[in-house]
Formats: structure tokens, C-alpha cells, sequence
């Protein structure tokens, strides 16, 4: 089964940390780009945090920088992300997709990616 699967979601106090996990299977990325989004309650899904296949190139979006860390491991077919100081604005389902490489893709868009896991919540109480 081609799947994506996040984990490591919960709930937290402000200025907790979470560590999301997002595990491939049947489904190649250790050559792709990969993306977290985020999409709170009533809002529309948003990018978060884009690594490159190698992991050479990170970015974050503002509302995260200095707080959140992606990262990855190819041999494990794995993609993380790091998340401290969180606030209770941080709550959200969290989203890992694979970035489509195709004219016009841009990696902190929705449509540029193929693949999506199911999400995990993140909870951030205040």
C-alpha cells in the first residue's frame, strides 16, 4: 500500500515540544522534496517547513522560524519535524506531502504535491 504516515502528535503546554514523524511505504522518497503543512481549525491548509532530497536546502514559513526544525532519513524512508516553543496558534492538524516535480511546482503551495499522509493533531494549550 503507497502510503504516508505521520505520527507524534498530541498535546502540549505552551513552550512544549513535539517531534512529528512522517514514515514511507510503497512509495519512494529518499529522491523527492519533501513539505509539512498545517490547517487549524476553519482555515485553509498551510505550509510550514520544505526540505530538499539531500537535505541541503530548508525553509521555514515565518510563523515558525527559530522554532521548528525539518529533517530527514532517507535509509529509513523518514521525514521530521522538530517542533519547541509551541503556542496555542501552532494548533493544528499536521500534514508531510511529496513534492511533485513538475513545471510550475512550488514547494510552499498545496497543489505541488502528489502524495499526502493522513495528519496528526497538535494541541497546544495555553
Amino acid at each position: 500500500q503507497v502510503q504516508l504516515v505521520e505520527s507524534g502528535g498530541g498535546l502540549v503546554q505552551s513552550g512544549g515540544s513535539l517531534r512529528l514523524s512522517c514514515a514511507a511505504s510503497g512509495l519512494t522518497i529518499s529522491t523527492y522534496g519533501m513539505g509539512w503543512f498545517r490547517q487549524g481549525p476553519g482555515k485553509e491548509r498551510e505550509f510550514v517547513a520544505w526540505i530538499t532530497w539531500n537535505g541541503r536546502y530548508l525553509s521555514y514559513a515565518d510563523a515558525v522560524k527559530g522554532r521548528f526544525t525539518v529533517s530527514r532519513d532517507n535509509a529509513k524512508n523518514t521525514v521530521y519535524l522538530q517542533m519547541n516553543s509551541l503556542k496555542p496558534e501552532d494548533t493544528a492538524v499536521y500534514y508531510c506531502g511529496r513534492f511533485r516535480v513538475a513545471s510550475g511546482s512550488v514547494y510552499s503551495r498545496v497543489n505541488s504535491y502528489d502524495y499526502w499522509g493522513q495528519g496528526t493533531q497538535v494541541t497546544v494549550s495555553s
